[in-house]
């Protein structure tokens, strides 16, 4: 327990001594440096300059009584004032940096997005920049990773249409329900997939089930905008079709249209992990 709080005072910018010291001093306060010592075990001929680091950085309270004592900074204010010399840094990093961009990054390029939270993380911030009309389909698995963003998005205005594998919580969209069968299409294509179209300028689209793996698409390039906001679309299209004809469509080509899938062959996408190279070592 107690090397997992000096661990996290670690994090906190804590050296292993000063670590030592302060968590000595919320055992037990006030302490004169010799006590300090002696609790925390930090070596005699080290205390007073760890003291005096804390004492200056405002970790620790100082009383130049006789003799002099010693006091930590209660938990919650020590953590309050970290993040608020956190919150300060990031601002004058996001300042200090945007003097130095140029310009945005083009997205008329096709960029390669690895790992399932940079993934997530990118959808998360195309979604704020939708104006009208958002297109999304996800599995139920995953719905929860943009339910904010979608969220806010619809109480701005904007109109959300999902296909969903599975029933998502998603109230403030419109949302078609594919049909059964979402863990054989997962495994028949290599994993889950999450489309997303915004306002018919901008997509994200891969497969962000495999972890560290996984892997997506971020565009504005209209080559490939079009034809995926596009297949959105379709399997809409589809979905609406089943619900209304679905007696008569699955007569002629098998529960959930199974039949026709497989008259054009095998999937010819099957997403599979690359395998590292040299140039990647």
């Amino acid at each position: 327990m107690q090397e997992n709080v000096l661990k996290l005072l670690r994090n906190l910018g804590f050296t292993e001594y000063e670590a030592k010291t302060y968590l000595a001093l919320l055992q037990q306060s006030p302490l004169t440096g010799y006590a300090v010592a002696r609790i925390s075990r930090v070596p005699r001929s080290k205390i007073y300059e760890v003291l005096g680091n804390l004492v200056e950085r405002g970790d620790v309270l100082v009383s130049y009584g006789e003799p002099v004592q010693y006091a930590p900074k209660p938990p919650k204010e020590l953590l309050a004032s970290r993040r608020h010399a956190l919150e300060q840094q990031f601002a004058e990093a996001e300042k200090g940096l945007e003097d130095f961009l140029g310009k945005n990054t083009p997205t008329d390029l096709i960029w390669d997005i690895r790992g399932r939270e940079e993934i997530l993380f990118r959808m998360r911030e195309v979604i704020g920049r939708a104006k009208q009309q958002i297109l999304l389909q996800i599995w139920e698995e995953d719905a929860p990773e943009l339910r904010e963003s979608l969220l806010a998005a619809a109480q701005r205005g904007v109109t959300i249409t999902v296909v969903a594998y599975g029933e998502p919580d998603f109230p403030f969209a419109r949302v078609y329900l594919h049909e059964p069968g979402a863990e054989e299409i997962a495994h028949e294509f290599g994993g889950r997939w999450i489309i997303l179209s915004i306002d018919g300028q901008e997509i994200v689209a891969g497969i962000v089930s495999l972890g560290k793996e996984s892997t997506a698409a971020w565009s504005s390039h209209v080559g490939i905008v079009m034809p995926i906001t596009e297949q959105i679309k379709h399997d809409l299209y589809i979905v609406e079709m089943l619900h209304t004809h679905r007696d008569i469509l699955e007569t002629s080509f098998g529960p959930v249209l199974r039949d026709l899938r497989r008259e054009f062959g095998p999937s010819t996408t099957v997403y599979r992990p690359r395998q590292k190279s040299d140039r990647d070592l």
